[in-house]
């Protein structure tokens, strides 16, 4: 009988120790995540500071009635730089999902963070675009789904690693649509992206949510602290491009224009 309780203590404090592990493993994830997201939209406000002036003297082409792009506004958003801009965070995030496994997870903390700078580069033009209020609105309102969605996944007996090919095949087919709609410009196909996007990108807020919590626990018994440092910065980087596109579909769907 002593040998039972023996057993079963030492398995409840095992599964003590790998939800307590859990938590933190997540703990690290949100907050990675949380940090990318605060350096994309300071590096994306700030840029777009430089990139706008109200001084027609030291604008180079006009924006609006009373605002001028400056030389590194017209650089990033009228010259032929702009298409790199706009790709850059997809060459860079295929780039750094290719090479993580031949990185440190400290080295892989830094290259994340440098993503996150360059994604607001990216995005910096929606601050010129949209009104701060319905930035703000749209970004509150995104926050609200992305945590309840990944509450789900974190939380649900479902099994949905199934959804992962679908979702997958469907931001295959956003990407190539977004590529043609930059030639077509069709409003009606920018709005039908955004729309199936927002839907898409739920699905995967909850998808990669379980999928963290699953790699984890599949792999806490290793003891591998150097693994466990790059998957949550991986599953940092899946949760905040989850993000990143729902808010951008909702800002399309929902912002006010300036």
């Amino acid at each position: 009988m002593a040998d039972v309780n023996t057993i079963r203590s030492a398995a409840g404090t095992r599964s003590a120790a790998i939800d307590a592990g859990l938590r933190a493993h997540m703990n690290k994830v949100y907050g990675t995540m949380s940090i990318g997201m605060l350096i994309t939209f300071a590096a994306a406000w700030a840029l777009s500071g430089l990139a706008v002036t109200t001084d027609p003297a030291a604008g180079v082409a006009q924006l609006s009635e009373s605002k001028y792009l400056t030389q590194l506004g017209y650089y990033l958003y009228a010259s032929p730089l702009k298409w790199v801009v706009m790709f850059a965070p997809l060459a860079f995030v295929f780039g750094f999902s290719a090479m993580i496994n031949r990185m440190s997870a400290a080295t892989a903390q830094v290259v994340f963070y440098a993503f996150a700078a360059v994604m607001g580069v990216s995005i910096s033009s929606i601050f010129l675009v949209f009104t701060g209020y319905s930035i703000a609105q749209v970004f509150l309102i995104t926050a609200i789904a992305f945590a309840g969605l990944s509450l789900y996944g974190y939380t649900t007996k479902k099994d949905i690693s199934g959804w992962g090919s679908f979702l997958i095949m469907g931001v295959i087919g956003l990407i190539v649509a977004s590529i043609v709609n930059i030639f077509l410009a069709s409003s009606a196909l920018m709005f039908a992206i955004s729309a199936i996007g927002v839907l898409i990108f739920a699905g995967l807020t909850a998808y990669d949510t379980q999928k963290i919590k699953t790699e984890y626990l599949a792999h806490a018994h290793t003891g591998d602290s150097e693994w466990l440092g790059k998957a949550a910065i991986m599953g940092a980087l899946n949760l905040y491009l989850d993000f990143i596109n729902m808010f951008m579909m909702l800002l399309q769907l929902f912002g006010n224009r300036e």
